[in-house]
């Protein structure tokens, strides 16, 4: 009972990662709140996650709206009380270089991979700062430190976030908020297994470890950083990459 007595929210909790860490986290004591646009998909998870004798409720929720924001977090104060952990987990991929790209798929991946992120802490911290503390957990990913070909608006949300979660945690320590980003290499996702045969050989080139990472191999560590076992973290960056990025 690792987060025992803790609240979270998660976004992006229908499939992949966030799906496992919603479902460690409940298995570990905590209330969670799963929020995705797949409802289907969010409900099969909260459905499990209850069967199992955890405690969660669904909510659909598009990342890049300020109003649903508003509502995800005092829907979750209204029924737990507090917010405790976040998880920022939502996020999209286009593979397109600079040159190839349209100005409304940079902004698309911008508004959820960045900006979602944003708007989540800006609603989230208040209520952090009235419980006396927690913890922001901000799925980044190797492409926020490393180059990527390819994927270049990707690797800019990315960056991006992986600085933003520095300065935050700077701005936020004073309140025992801890704000830290997890970097994954290549995890088997839905998000992922549309591109994963053709890429196959560029990501076996640069993964050191003879296999990609699965969701729980990520989850384990964003559990990690929502308990208080890493209460000594903040402004780190939690890289799970299989080793891409130790050359």
């Amino acid at each position: 009972m690792r987060l025992d007595g803790k609240v979270a929210i998660i976004t992006g909790a229908a499939n992949g990662m966030g799906a496992a860490e919603a479902k460690f986290f409940a298995k570990e004591g905590a209330k969670i709140v799963a929020t995705d646009l797949n409802e289907e998909k969010l409900n099969e998870v909260v459905s499990e996650i209850k069967a199992a004798g955890g405690e969660a409720v669904a909510i659909k929720q598009n990342v890049t709206s300020e109003e649903e924001w508003k509502n995800v977090v005092a829907k979750t104060v209204e029924l737990y009380g507090k917010v405790d952990v976040l998880v920022n987990n939502a996020g999209v991929a286009i593979n397109k270089t600079i040159a190839n790209m349209e100005m409304d798929e940079w902004n698309f991946v911008m508004d959820i991979n960045l900006n979602g992120c944003v708007l989540g802490m800006k609603y989230c911290i208040p209520e952090m700062q009235k419980a006396g503390g927690g913890s922001v957990i901000n799925i980044s990913s190797i492409g926020g430190i490393v180059g990527m070909a390819g994927t270049s608006p990707y690797t800019a949300a990315k960056g991006a976030l992986r600085s933003l979660s520095k300065s935050a945690a700077v701005e936020y320590a004073k309140d025992k908020i801890r704000v830290n980003s997890v970097h994954p290499g290549i995890i088997v996702t839905p998000m992922t297994a549309p591109t994963m045969e053709a890429a196959m050989p560029y990501y076996e080139a640069h993964t050191q470890l003879p296999y990609m990472g699965e969701p729980e191999d990520v989850a384990y560590g964003v559990l990690f950083l929502a308990s208080d076992e890493s209460k000594f973290m903040t402004g780190a960056e939690l890289v799970i990459d299989g080793g891409w990025t130790a050359l």
